[in-house]
């Protein structure tokens, strides 16, 4: 007798787990005569397309009772097939399964009207019942087919009714009283078997052997016209349509719209040897040890119980129910903590050794089906995860992908860096690939991507930009020096480690525009002193500065640029001593005004003559050459700013704000994107007359503005009473043979500048809207102002997710006039251009999350996530454009804004 080696279930210290890999199968249309009779079958998922989105649980059972909690496979947007390809761990381990147990899978599907075993908005797709253990008490391991019953969930009872195993029958027709079976069938039922051994392991593979049977038996199923797979699916069809025959030979009423013939196909673990059923002993402890532990329980510290919130009418532990006496119930969640499987790893380390040094693999190119499937990879964004199979799959065609600029990214996500081989093979891949565009090599500088060489790469891409775009993104770049490989020890130069700040040095002091921004973007950096920030970045960005300064002064006119930067400093801190004290005073807001004149009007202070004229740190484009005083004003609010007005060498004068005591690195941010946005749209030929304000954060707690002369909706609200917009568009604009009684060039303006901030305000998640932050330029632009809430956070209930007020609206005409029509189709082709360059923009928020911007600082991990379901990436272009139109149209219609723009002109009148 031959040797059986095996282990025992109760020895098997391991969570149960299983893979979900995919549905196969299709089923009969349902009749539009069924459909007349019961019309919510047609709001059912996957009545409306054979690849609609289903998710699956899996449940252990045993004794005809749940032993676990269901656990779900994660959201995933079906194309072409339903593949999950996920692994799911259960809160149960192997050693304590009776030998009765097993996973009732159940698939689900959407349906908002529900329906028979509905939960909530879903119903059953379909169930199935597999057993751990097999008729021998051996595990189950490897893959399985489980056979799925429509509109059934799945019966985890010992008497299931959904048994993942369809009994065999027999097929054929009837000769002298004697059945003769299917040959055919008994065929595939031979060779489905042996390809499952094969796979397991259990024969043994000889490669040229392993090829000529597949080959011949691919043959075979060509020479009827049908592939092995067909002829499987067929067999399994013809199964499921006498499984669901009752024994009197009735069918089913849960088959009610067609045999189904679906099969699920899952993945057991598999282990070196054959696992049995054993039942898990408990040792009887001697009374001595209970003695023990009785006189000793007062030593021991037990750790203090989690704090439980208990739901609307579910009784707490005090509440005197005896049925829940203080039991509390520890659920497991798959997605936290979840980590790759052994197996899957080993997997994908021989199948990268094979494809690493391969000769062969330089001159392969994917046939269509995988070219298909590489083409969807590529369109994801940059904030999906790719799975294992996805990763190997480029891995393996990386040479025929160095073509594709797309793809580079996705190529870097799939190398294990950690692995020395590997990554000095993908070091080399790079220097093969083609140029990639500009969101690429941002997101190559986000903190997921440490190899130095990957991000070197990134910077060599970014060295073609112009000075132009590359001031649209050097805020992030900045943030960006936080990722590199940079000591902070002082005696160390910063162009050693990162190949990023010597490029940004050396651009910064060859452009002033540059330098100037980099210069006071650097500033606030190290003046930001937060646990945030970390004593090694704040060194850093020292550093830098430092470095910034050495090499600039090495320049002809190094040292006069030098001075200006420090000038600058001197400047803005004079404006910050004033600004501090007049918040601070008690005083009315005129002996404000008149003490920041004479402040502004004394030479001690050298603002009233500044020889030679300096470049303003807000836009270095323009040079002052002294402060009008009369123009100064101090605005009634809590951080009173302050309104100066600056002579120029132009002959104008130049009007900003400046404030204490407030963060502008969230509004500088939301205005650079409102600029970068802007730039994008006017590539597409778009102009939306958006003209955005300049902002610019001195430190953490001061910063200038560019004050454009305009007025609020509050005000104009308050000086005019019917169509208050229009009629003060038609003050300073009056044509009697305009549209709407004003100029055109103004009303268009209008309609454009609305058009344009509403979706870009949807997309940031702009809030705390209201008539005063909602201002109108004479000229008819129309603009925001005032960004302390974005991201979706709002502190009013029930705020719309995009602001158009009613006084917008009828400044048009109304929502019925041409020229709302007009506003719409803006909206959507801005919307459309937008999504366009989604990957830029997500990018730049990537960039961020460490910015201490502080509603990026709330919720870092999910900040570019709600950003990206503003563009919603899942859906075609034509229903994105319909989701935007009722979000319009929802914003116009609703009746709470209005309320609360009513309240708060309330608020504000009583403060006046």
């Amino acid at each position: 007798m031959e040797p059986f080696t095996f282990a025992s279930s109760n020895t098997l210290d391991y969570p149960v787990s299983i893979r979900i890999i995919h549905l196969e199968g299709s089923e009969t249309p349902i009749p539009f005569s069924t459909l007349i009779d019961h019309p919510e079958l047609k709001h059912i998922g996957s009545n409306q397309s054979p690849h609609s989105d289903l998710y699956v649980t899996v449940q252990v059972w045993a004794g005809s009772k749940p032993l676990t909690v269901p656990v779900q496979t994660a959201y995933k947007p079906f194309r072409t097939e339903r593949k999950w390809n996920e692994w799911l761990t259960l809160p149960i381990k192997y050693s304590t399964l009776p030998e009765n147990s097993r996973l009732a899978i159940t698939i689900w599907d959407l349906s908002p009207t529900g329906g028979p075993g509905a939960q909530g908005h879903a119903i059953p797709f379909g169930g199935t019942t597999l057993p751990l253990f097999d008729r021998d008490n051996q595990l189950h391991k490897g893959r399985q087919k489980c056979h799925v019953y429509k509109h059934q969930a799945a019966d985890g009872s010992d008497d299931s009714k959904t048994p993942a195993i369809v009994p065999k029958r027999k097929e054929g027709s009837k000769k002298g009283g004697a059945v003769v079976e299917d040959k055919d069938g008994e065929e595939l039922d031979r060779m489905e078997k042996l390809f499952k051994k094969h796979e397991m392991g259990e024969i043994p593979r000889v490669d040229w052997l392993d090829q000529l049977v597949f080959r011949g038996f691919e043959k075979r199923g060509h020479q009827s016209g049908t592939s092995l797979q067909t002829m499987l699916q067929r067999k399994r069809a013809a199964e499921s349509e006498a499984s669901i025959k009752t024994k009197d030979g009735k069918e089913d009423s849960s088959q009610e719209w067609g045999p189904s013939s679906f099969v699920l196909n899952v993945e057991l673990p598999r282990f070196d040897f054959p696992v049995v059923f054993a039942d898990h002993e408990y040792p009887t402890p001697p009374i001595s040890s209970l003695q023990h532990l009785s006189s000793s329980q007062s030593n021991i510290v037990l750790k203090p119980p989690p704090e439980v919130h208990f739901g609307p009418g579910i009784n707490g532990i005090d509440d005197g129910d005896e049925g829940y006496a203080g039991q509390l119930i520890q659920v497991y969640d798959p997605e936290v903590g979840a980590k790759d499987n052994p197996a899957e790893s080993k997997h994908r380390r021989l199948v990268r050794s094979q494809h690493r040094n391969g000769i062969l693999d330089k001159d392969l190119k994917p046939n269509a089906k995988v070219r298909d499937e590489l083409n969807l990879i590529m369109s994801y964004s940059p904030t999906h995860t790719l799975s294992p199979e996805e990763k190997d799959l480029i891995w393996k065609f990386r040479y025929h992908l160095t073509r594709n600029k797309k793809a580079l990214t996705k190529f870097v996500k799939s190398v294990n860096w950690q692995d020395l081989a590997e990554s000095k093979q993908a070091v080399q891949v790079l220097g093969k690939w083609t140029d990639i565009d500009v969101d690429d090599a941002l997101e190559l500088l986000g903190p997921t991507f440490d190899n130095s060489a990957v991000r070197a790469f990134a910077v060599e891409r970014l060295r073609k930009a112009d000075n132009h775009e590359l001031l649209l993104y050097l805020l992030q770049l900045v943030q960006a020096l936080k990722y590199e490989h940079i000591s902070p020890q002082p005696d160390h130069e910063v162009a050693q480690d990162s190949s990023l700040a010597q490029f940004l040095i050396s651009r910064a002091i060859d452009s002033f525009t540059l330098g100037n921004y980099f210069w006071w973007y650097v500033m606030v950096e190290c003046d930001d002193k937060s646990p945030d920030q970390g004593q090694d970045n704040h060194a850093i960005y020292h550093k830098i500065a430092y470095d910034f300064m050495t090499e600039l002064v090495k320049l002809p006119d190094g040292k006069e640029t030098r001075r200006m930067l420090l000038r600058q400093a001197e400047w803005i801190s004079i404006l910050s001593r004033i600004s501090g004290e007049i918040k601070e005073s008690n005083e009315s807001i005129a002996r404000r005004t008149e003490r920041v004149k004479n402040f502004l009007a004394d030479p001690k202070n050298e603002l009233v003559t500044i020889e030679p004229p300096l470049p303003l740190p807000l836009d270095p484009s323009v040079e002052i050459i002294g402060v009008a005083p009369e123009d100064t004003i101090v605005f009634k609010s809590s951080l009173h700013p302050i309104k100066v007005a600056f002579k120029t060498t132009s002959g104008r004068k130049y009007p900003v704000l400046f404030k204490t005591g407030d963060d502008l690195r969230q509004d500088q941010l939301v205005i650079q994107i409102i600029t970068l946005m802007d730039n994008l749209l006017q590539k597409e030929n778009l102009d939306l007359k958006l003209s955005p304000y300049k902002i610019l954060a001195t430190s953490t707690t001061a910063g200038l503005s560019q004050f454009v002369p305009s007025m609020s909706f509050q005000g104009i609200s308050s000086k005019f009473r019917n169509n208050p917009a229009l009629a003060y568009l038609k003050q300073n604009n009056p044509d009697s043979q305009g549209p709407l009684g004003l100029r055109k060039e103004t009303l268009d303006t209008f309609v454009k500048s609305c058009a344009g901030y509403c979706v870009i305000t949807y997309i940031l998640g702009v809030g705390d809207r209201h008539l005063d932050n909602l201002l109108l330029a004479p000229d008819g632009h129309f603009f925001h102002a005032d960004f302390g809430y974005i991201l979706g956070r709002d502190p009013k209930p029930f705020a719309p997710a995009m602001k158009l007020s009613k006084e917008m609206v009828d400044c048009m005409g109304g929502s019925g006039s041409e020229h709302y029509r007009q506003f719409k189709q803006y909206c959507f082709l801005a919307y459309s251009a937008l999504r366009k360059n989604s990957n830029l923009i997500l990018n730049l928020f990537s960039l961020m999350v460490d910015a201490n911007i502080p509603d990026i600082k709330l919720e870092p991990d999910k900040a570019v996530f709600k950003v990206k379901e503003r563009f919603h990436l899942e859906l075609s272009e034509e229903e994105a454009i319909r989701a935007l139109e009722r979000i319009i149209d929802d914003s116009l219609s609703a009746l709470v804004p209005v309320v609360i723009d009513k309240l708060h002109e309330i608020v504000q009148h009583f403060r006046a």
